[in-house]
C-alpha cells in the first residue's frame, strides 16, 4: 500500500474543516498534528489534531481517521491551548490505578481544599 501525502491531508483539512462555535474556515496554520499513525498493510491512517479559530479563538482536537476512501473526523472543544495540547500528548493514559488512587483521595477529602493543596 502506498503512504499518505500528509501535505495532501493537511491541506484537504484546511479547506473542509470550521470552526463549530463560529463556523469560520480554520487557517492552515493554526492546524496542529499532535499525534499520527499510519498502517501500510491497511492503508489506514489516524491523526490527532488541535487548531485555534482565528476568529472566536476556540480550540477543538479533531481525531480523524482515514481508511481508504472513508474519513472519519470527531471534534471536541477544548480549553487546551496547542502548547498544552503538545505536551499534555507526550504523557501517558490514565489507567485504572490511577483511577483508583484518585478515588481513594476523594474518599478522605473533608472538603479543605487549601488544606489538600498544601
Amino acid at each position: 500500500m502506498k503512504n499518505i501525502d500528509f501535505a495532501k491531508v493537511m491541506g484537504w483539512l484546511g479547506f473542509i474543516l470550521r470552526c463549530p462555535i463560529c463556523n469560520f474556515k480554520y487557517n492552515l496554520q493554526n492546524i496542529k498534528v499532535l499525534e499520527s499513525q499510519q498502517d501500510e498493510q491497511t492503508a489506514e491512517t489516524r491523526l490527532l489534531i488541535h487548531s485555534d479559530c482565528g476568529k472566536c479563538k476556540s480550540s477543538v482536537m479533531f481525531n480523524i481517521d482515514i481508511s481508504g476512501a472513508d474519513i472519519f473526523t470527531v471534534a471536541a472543544v477544548t480549553d487546551l491551548t496547542s502548547a498544552d495540547s503538545a505536551k499534555f500528548s507526550a504523557f501517558s493514559p490514565i489507567d485504572a490505578n490511577d483511577c483508583i488512587i484518585i478515588h481513594q483521595g476523594l474518599k478522605k477529602f473533608d472538603g479543605d481544599l487549601v488544606k489538600a493543596l498544601s
